[in-house]
């Protein structure tokens, strides 16, 4: 499990009120705490309200007869997240929360994320149960007290700002009981805890479960790995964050589209409980099931064609609406012709009684009775033309991979809203050439050999320096500028296009940037990359010369501004100033792909130009 810590502060002290009543002032101030920790703002409904200066608000005043405590909202613990789950508490009402408690784990679009305490103080209430699910950011989660004794006050609060929800949509709860971090459902179970499949990508809304790495009864220990998932990016070790035993696997290895949340698996604490677990069922999970991949029919065996009605059957009963003129859709009359069906014989439901593809894919054909052995055939009834049966070829249905659909939709998506427009160059790559030759023998000793690949990453990046438009990331509402200049490298793995970083590509030296490389490709070619090493990126280079492309455009990665796709080099004849009045140089031709949205045809030309100049020239990547 991605797991990571973010420190949250409470509310800043009520003001102390009079002994009739007591008046407090809210504030927002996990806000200001987050944008301290983490650079950017905690974005919550509450401080925007504040801002209004609503009653009610972070900045209104209401009058209590409760003891002095702290409401504690839900943060938004990304940039991205506007709903989280609640996933854990690790505190139950009337605990004693030292400074740096962990007090819940909440899971957000991007991973686990403990939340922790920044002050002493009392658990009084929780408001949302455990399991809770799509959770808005700025929902009051708990309220803190100061002293025990105010705990007890809090027994019977609600809160009507936090929406009634059960543990799933739609959710928070108002006055739900707090539960405790592990679950004991009835009476029938041990204490146990059911695990999850969490956010493992920025994008993931569905996993599978490659392997269980992990058999019911074994032990657990912090940091084992507990399961590999395939995400939308790669595929991912789950990794155990507490000690226990596997009671039950809930989710069958090789099951695919597993929703976000879904629990995978139980797990106690202690080794007898797990016979309690034998026939534990999950109703979460009751509809998933594993997905075989479909078999291939034998190869040059093609499918029987249907076999044509005997000509003396008795015909079926039509249906009365069949009679007279046929109502059907063209798409509807066309897959029927392919399928050999009488239209006849269909019972049409669109309007006015219209045969509709939905009709045609549906129907059954109704079963034929034999017609009597002594009944003979009229002379003069003509038998019943066959219908032809329609050539099948030989196939193979390949499962689509969630990797797979999300490069298909994330191309999709690039193409029909991203305006792309293309530049081309060409490059003499004479002296480059040159000076690798000349760097891979000074190198031959420490076994690393520099790509032509290398000089093109570090080019790029110097370049991104220069034009520092073309290093940009369209942001809906502003254009972000990026001050470091992290190169994803295109790398084909089995599993389909994924785009690995060099990180700052612009301070690092070329023997670095081919080590990484090399261990970025072979790690992305084994599935084994961590989240970090593919997500985000600003800039992307594509090389496809080693197979022969003389050139060729790519498709931008969002929400990067540029990439460049780069081509094989070729010798061509040059003018020159000598005897033969020609040379024979090395040319490599480059397309960038621009998104005219950041980068205008003459910063795109300028980048081009930069880049162009620290290949052919290779001793300026040095100034």
């Amino acid at each position: 499990m991605l797991r990571l810590c973010l420190r949250l502060r409470g509310p800043l002290r009520p003001v102390q009120p009079s002994p009739a009543a007591r008046l407090r002032r809210y504030h927002a101030g996990p806000a200001s705490r987050l944008r301290a920790l983490t650079g950017k703002p905690a974005i919550s409904p509450l401080c925007n309200a504040a801002a209004a200066g609503k009653p009610g608000t972070p900045t209104g005043r209401r009058w209590y007869s409760l003891p002095p405590h702290q409401k504690v909202p839900l943060p938004a613990l990304s940039p991205t997240m506007q709903n989280g789950t609640i996933a854990r508490w690790e505190k139950n009402v009337g605990d004693k929360i030292n400074e740096g408690d962990l007090i819940a784990e909440v899971e957000t679009d991007k991973a686990t994320v403990g939340f922790e305490s920044l002050e002493e103080c009392y658990m009084a209430k929780i408001l949302v149960a455990e399991g809770t699910r799509d959770v808005p950011i700025g929902s009051i989660i708990c309220i803190t007290v100061d002293k025990p004794e105010f705990v007890d006050s809090f027994k019977n609060y609600t809160l009507n700002g936090a929406a009634a929800a059960p543990a799933t949509p739609p959710p928070i709860a108002a006055s739900v009981a707090p539960q405790p971090a592990v679950q004991s459902p009835g009476s029938t179970y041990p204490t146990h805890m059911k695990i999850n499949l969490p956010a493992l990508s920025p994008t993931m809304t569905m996993g599978t479960i490659q392997k269980w790495e992990k058999r019911v009864g074994e032990r657990l220990t912090e940091g084992d790995l507990l399961a590999e998932i395939e995400t939308d990016k790669a595929t991912i070790g789950f990794e155990v964050q507490e000690e226990g035993y596997l009671a039950k696997i809930l989710v069958a290895e090789g099951t695919r589209d597993v929703p976000l949340g879904t629990p995978l698996c139980i797990i106690v604490e202690k080794e007898s409980d797990i016979a309690s677990f034998a026939d534990y069922k999950e109703s979460d999970v009751t509809d998933i099931k594993p997905q075989p991949a479909p078999s291939a029919p034998a190869a040059g065996v093609p499918p029987s064609p249907p076999t044509p009605a005997a000509a003396a059957a008795a015909p079926s009963p039509v249906p009365s609406g069949a009679k007279g003129r046929v109502f059907v859709s063209p798409l509807a009359k066309k897959l029927a012709s392919v399928k050999g069906i009488d239209l006849r014989q269909v019972k049409g439901t669109g309007p006015d009684g219209r045969i509709t593809k939905k009709d045609i894919a549906s129907f059954v054909p109704p079963k034929v009775a034999p017609a009597p052995a002594a009944a003979p055939t009229p002379a003069a009834a003509p038998p019943s033309p066959a219908v032809a049966a329609v050539p099948t070829g030989v196939f193979t249905d390949i499962p689509i991979s969630n990797i797979r659909k999300v490069i298909a939709q994330r191309l999709m998506q690039s193409k029909q809203t991203i305006p792309h427009y293309y530049l081309s160059i060409d490059i003499n790559m004479g002296e480059i050439l040159d000076l690798r030759k000349e760097l891979n023998e000074v190198l031959k000793s420490e076994n690393l050999k520099l790509s032509v690949n290398d000089f093109i990453i570090k080019a790029s990046a110097l370049a991104c320096l220069k034009v520092p438009e073309a290093n940009s990331s369209w942001m809906d509402t502003v254009i972000r500028q990026n001050h470091v200049v992290d190169v994803n490298v295109a790398v084909s793995t089995p599993a389909g296009l994924i785009t690995p970083i060099v990180f700052n590509a612009h301070i690092k030296g070329l023997a670095a940037i081919s080590s990484d490389v090399g261990s970025l490709a072979a790690r992305a070619r084994e599935g084994k990359l961590k989240p970090h090493e593919f997500q985000g990126g600003t800039f992307t280079v594509s090389n496809l010369g080693m197979y022969g492309v003389k050139n060729f455009s790519a498709i931008i990665n969002p929400p990067q501004a540029c990439i460049l796709a780069v081509g094989g080099s070729e010798k061509r004849l040059l003018p020159a100033e000598n005897e033969k009045g020609f040379d024979v140089a090395n040319m490599m031709s480059v397309t960038l792909s621009c998104d005219h949205r950041v980068v205008d045809g003459a910063v795109g030309a300028q980048w081009l130009s930069e880049f162009k100049k620290f290949l052919e020239k290779p001793t300026t990547m040095l100034l």
